[in-house]
């Protein structure tokens, strides 16, 4: 595990991550940025309701970095959000022994087909469940953030640093789509509404947990686990000084199976204090 695990950072650190990037970018170019704005009626599918949209973006972007990334780390295999939807068991190889990159092509589609510039595209590299490198990219917004394990995390050439949040400050955090919740979700989520605490819906998750990375949000609760989503993210804000727990007090596993809701924040004393108030152990106060 350990020799398998050095091989990965030896590619990440060798030029991978370069690589890696433009990859991510020449996908982009070639398959979502033509398409913005641009779509046609017929381009634009539900998937599982009005709020959980696929266009021939999403597709054609995951099409074209599929065998690319294959080929840049030979033996791994992708687990991409459109592949599993056709195919479900090609989830499973989050579980395997094999290296895994993670694709969520167009991260915020809802937002790519409402023209607004709020989307990005999520690569993460995994090994036996542990995420060791992610790329996000927002090509509308002109950037492009980079986390590796051990190595701290930038956006755009630029060090990230979280930091705490202002003492006595109220919390702005992201919260799930009342569409991607159960009854005992929402429950869990009423919590937030407290004093002390904003929550707002979220846009692109991709692009949250970057703001928390940034300093800008100071919190995520989410009550969905596809790894997409939240591979990428999850290690950028935890390379930024951040950190991430699930309601069970337990660290969100990619490869699924945990209690939800979870949260991610810029520090610990906020990841226990949204916890703990999605799960009614504790009141609004900081």
């Amino acid at each position: 595990m350990i020799e398998a695990t050095e091989v990965i950072e030896d590619f990440l650190l060798a030029g991978g991550l370069t690589d890696v990037e433009e990859a991510v970018r020449k996908a982009v170019a070639a398959e979502v940025t033509p398409r913005f704005r641009q779509l046609a009626a017929d381009e634009v599918v539900e998937k599982n309701g009005p709020h959980d949209l696929v266009t021939v973006a999403d597709r054609r972007a995951e099409e074209h970095l599929t065998p690319v990334l294959k080929a840049l780390l030979p033996g791994s295999v992708v687990v991409g959000e459109e592949a599993v939807h056709a195919d479900p068991a090609i989830y499973d190889a989050l579980g395997g022994e094999a290296p895994v990159w993670i694709v969520d092509p167009v991260d915020g589609t809802r937002q790519f087909v409402h023209g607004d510039p709020g989307f990005c595209t999520l690569v993460a590299l995994a090994l036996r469940g542990e995420v060791l490198a992610s790329w996000t990219f927002a090509p509308a917004l002109d950037t492009c953030a980079v986390a590796v394990r051990g190595h701290g995390a930038t956006v755009d050439g630029a060090p990230l640093q979280a930091g705490p949040p202002a003492p006595g400050r109220t919390l702005e955090v992201a919260t799930s789509h009342p569409d991607f919740t159960t009854d005992d979700q929402k429950q869990a989520l009423i919590g937030l509404r407290t004093d002390g605490v904003r929550p707002r819906p979220c846009g692109s998750a991709g692009l949250e947990y970057l703001a928390i990375a940034k300093g800008e949000l100071d919190a995520i609760a989410f009550s969905w686990e596809n790894a997409w989503d939240h591979a990428a993210g999850l290690l950028l804000v935890a390379e930024a000084g951040g950190t991430n727990l699930t309601v069970a007090g337990e660290p969100f596993r990619i490869a699924g199976g945990n209690a939800l809701p979870f949260t991610a924040a810029r520090d610990r004393a906020t990841v226990d204090r949204v916890v703990g108030l999605l799960t009614g152990a504790t009141d609004g106060a900081a």
